[in-house]
């Protein structure tokens, strides 16, 4: 069992071949390949942390499409000053599907 874990945007994402993951907003049109920088590689029993290495590993991804996550509400309140603040958020996300780790 191939695979590896890739650094995409602020987070780590473990991905197989054909795995689909949510990954930050990445400037590319739905149909595009785009590359992802591996972090560590497991190939069977070898395990592969060191940083030239990794450079040559190349994990290939294919857009599927953009979407917005789900709303968060962040609510301030203080007690007996009439302070209350409301706001929301809705991270931008891109859904990949992993085509291949060379």
């Amino acid at each position: 069992m191939v695979y590896a874990v890739v650094r995409a945007g602020g987070r780590q994402e473990k991905v197989e071949v054909g795995t689909i993951v949510q990954l930050d907003r990445v400037k590319a049109a739905q149909g595009e390949n785009i590359e992802l920088a591996a972090v560590l590689l497991v190939d069977g029993t070898s395990v592969t942390t060191d940083a030239d290495k990794l450079a040559k590993v190349k994990v290939t991804a294919e857009v599927i499409g953009n979407l917005r996550g789900p709303k968060i509400v962040i609510q301030k309140y203080k007690n007996k000053t009439g302070y209350k603040k409301r706001q929301g958020h809705r991270q931008e996300l891109t859904r990949v599907k992993i085509t291949g780790i060379k």
